[in-house]
């Protein structure tokens, strides 16, 4: 990159045909403490003090704004201090007011310079565009240009890459959000099919205890009817045993008493058969006459 024309433009002559003419008429006024003021910007700047060189340009401006030379160095001294966005508006003035063209394209050059610093390149391309129209043998200023439209290329293709590759990302949002609603409806239909499987259980559950229950009821029902038959079982035995009806499988007084009479009448027969045996077969006892 082409280093600024700091002080050229310094040496240029301050008496200047003028078709505009207040400018003229201003420039004509410059004082010689206004040139005071300039000569030891310049020294400044020379030495590299570019805050002490500002200081004094602006105090020249101060007292005449339409001092050319001024707003000029006053911009190189911005400009080497990295200010670029200060230094610009002064090439502006410059360009814009400068009668000739040598000074001009020198203007047009150092605003290329800021907008490169800045990586407005489309902007630094038409600066020195400018900058070439007013003195087309400027070689350095022609070097930048081609450099310029290097650097706006390289930035569109970067510009063209991101764009790309947002959209891509954009696209790959979209397919993800897709993916993802697509997910999350089949997670719903799972959850859903779990949720009618747990009813459905849940029925099902509720159905094996009603089947229970109904199976206690009907458990406890037949328990109820036994008891009420062991009950009026008992209670029909109760009624017979009052009423002297004998009973199934149960002998009435009357039998029992029969039976005992009839095994005692038994037992007599018994004891009197016996007796008579025990006489028919004794042996008699007989005394010997000793």
């Amino acid at each position: 990159m082409k280093p600024l024309v700091a002080l050229s433009f310094l040496l240029i002559s301050l008496t200047v045909f003028c078709q505009d003419k207040d400018k003229k008429a201003k420039e004509a006024t410059v004082t010689l403490d206004e040139k005071e003021l300039i000569r030891k910007g310049n020294a400044y700047y020379n030495q590299q003090d570019f805050t002490e060189a500002e200081g004094e340009y602006k105090k020249a401006l101060e007292q005449n704004p339409a001092y050319e030379k001024a707003n000029y160095n006053l911009g190189n001294a911005v400009y080497q201090q990295k200010k670029y966005k200060e230094a610009l508006p002064m090439y502006q003035i410059v360009a814009k007011t400068a009668d000739k063209k040598i000074n001009k394209a020198e203007s047009f050059h150092n605003m290329g310079n800021t907008f490169m610093k800045e990586k407005q390149y489309q902007q630094a391309v038409e600066a020195f565009k400018n900058s070439l129209r007013n003195n087309p043998n400027d070689d350095e200023t022609r070097y930048n240009l081609a450099l310029a439209q290097k650097m706006l290329k390289d930035q569109q293709n970067q510009q063209n890459k991101d764009n790309k590759n947002q959209q891509n990302q954009n696209k790959n949002q979209d397919q993800n959000k897709d993916q993802q609603n697509k997910d999350n409806k089949n997670q719903d239909n799972k959850n859903d099919q779990n949720k009618d499987k747990q009813d459905q259980n849940k029925d099902n559950k509720d159905q094996n205890k009603d089947q229970q229950d109904q199976n206690k009821d009907k458990e406890d029902q037949n328990k109820d009817n036994k008891d009420n038959q062991d009950k009026n079982k008992q209670d029909q035995n109760k009624d017979q045993q009052q009423n002297g009806q004998p009973q199934p499988n149960q002998l009435s007084p009357q039998q029992v008493k029969q039976l005992l009479e009839a095994m005692n009448n038994e037992e007599n027969k018994t004891q009197q058969k016996i007796n008579a045996k025990k006489v028919k077969g004794e042996k008699i006892k007989q005394e010997k006459d000793w």
